[in-house]
């Protein structure tokens, strides 16, 4: 039986509970929320579960991580500002510590072969769990023809190289005016007069603390172009990174094929086995999957450090892309939680929503045939074992057999074994 809501914590309280959230947190976001509701609303009553399940639905429709964002609201409902920023921040820094020894240890450890075919080992597991993550996203997001038209048409226009944004913008401009989801929700004619009445302070408020975010925003990213210059690749990962939060809706995957199709794709920062690696690392830590984008920047700065040695090039980019990577989600929360139940209650937002994520649909599809194509036919030869793995993960994944984490970990001991024992299996 859970505690009697409410119960009003100390900001001591709370911060020693968003730390450790902040370390238990794997599972991805469906075991990240999953923990949330237990720990803040059952064992606690912190916050009851209306609450809660609104702030849920509020956060999905926000770009960027759900379970963060979900964390900030729940820090700000119960200590405003300071307490929002106190629950993202520790929601976080432990994925963050600890992606960023990981991708110090891959970038150094590329002479240690065990190591190496541990790695390389993570690869087909990381294909199953995207495979599966595109079955499970398109069940949810492809429900009716006209999005099953949108999904097919999104797809035929990132195989043309059509931008992402211009793909997402497009289609949620349409769905909003052609496919309206009304709201389930309803609400007192008192209830909506008083909302009236306040709407524009709300509004005045809301724009005040959006500039005053994107202002902390722009300090930094100004200190490294005037230090490092416009071509320098920390300053290039900031801001690409930026554009890349605020757009980033259908979470991780949507973002992650997006910074796919430039990052390893159209500029070669890294390749697509080093980008398999990275989210085969990024799902072995704690907190979101964007989390995945660090390495990424890791990785790019470390190739190109311009006037930098390689490891400050690479830290810099790291925390250039945590930066404007999750600090958008500061800004959603803090400006717009205040028109929760209205944002909620939009049908125009429903329908472009809908629409947006029968894009992402297709642009994960992208994904995981790119992946694929990486892992199965490297250099042009076809790789058997490879592929008998990542089915094995798929069908473990399906019966739920095994957890991410630990299905990650036993791919990788796998190939490490496999390599010593029967190297010619691989060829």
């Amino acid at each position: 039986m859970g505690v009697t809501y409410p119960v009003k914590p100390t900001f001591g309280e709370a911060v020693r509970l968003w730390l450790k959230i902040g370390c238990i947190g794997f599972g991805g976001p469906s075991g990240q929320i999953a923990i949330l509701q237990a720990e803040v609303v059952e064992k606690r009553g912190w916050i009851n579960e209306a609450e809660f399940l609104g702030a849920l639905q509020f956060c999905m429709l926000l770009p960027g991580p759900e379970a963060q964002q979900l964390a900030t609201y729940l820090g700000w409902r119960l200590h405003g500002i300071r307490g929002g920023i106190a629950a993202g921040v520790l929601f976080l820094l432990p994925a963050v510590l600890l992606l960023w020894a990981l991708s110090l240890l891959y970038v150094t450890g590329r002479d240690w072969p065990l190591l190496h075919f541990f790695f390389d080992g993570l690869k087909p597991a990381v294909v199953a769990i995207v495979a599966s993550a595109l079955l499970r996203i398109g069940r949810r997001t492809v429900t009716n023809w006209p999005l099953a038209l949108i999904a097919m048409i999104s797809f035929g226009l990132f195989q043309a190289h059509i931008p992402y944004p211009v793909v997402v913008l497009g289609f949620g401009l349409i769905g909003g005016l052609l496919l309206k989801k009304p709201s389930t929700l309803e609400e007192s004619p008192e209830k909506s007069a008083s909302r009236s009445r306040s709407w524009i302070s709300s509004c005045l408020s809301s724009l005040s603390m959006a500039l005053s975010i994107l202002a902390i925003w722009l300090v930094p990213m100004l200190v490294l172009l005037i230090w490092l210059g416009s071509k320098a690749m920390p300053f290039r990962v900031g801001l690409f990174f930026g554009k890349v939060a605020v757009l980033s809706f259908g979470g991780a995957y949507a973002a992650l094929s997006y910074v796919s199709l430039h990052a390893s794709g159209d500029w070669g920062w890294l390749s697509s086995g080093e980008m398999l690696d990275g989210l085969g690392l990024a799902e072995t830590t704690p907190g979101p999957l964007l989390i995945a984008l660090q390495f990424v920047a890791f990785l790019g700065c470390y190739k190109a450090p311009g006037i930098l040695s390689p490891l400050l090039s690479a830290t810099l980019g790291s925390l250039a892309a945590v930066w404007s990577l999750f600090l958008p989600s500061f800004l959603w929360i803090f400006s717009l939680a205040p028109h929760l139940e209205g944002i909620a209650r939009n049908p125009r937002m429903g329908g472009a929503l809908a629409a947006i994520g029968a894009v992402v649909t297709a642009v994960i599809t992208c994904l995981a045939l790119w992946f694929s194509e990486a892992l199965f036919l490297p250099a042009g030869h076809f790789a058997a074992l490879p592929l008998v793995l990542a089915l094995i993960s798929f069908l473990l994944l399906q019966a739920k057999k095994v957890g991410v984490v630990p299905l990650i970990l036993l791919c990788g001991i796998a190939n490490v074994l496999t390599r010593v024992i029967a190297p010619s299996f691989w060829g």
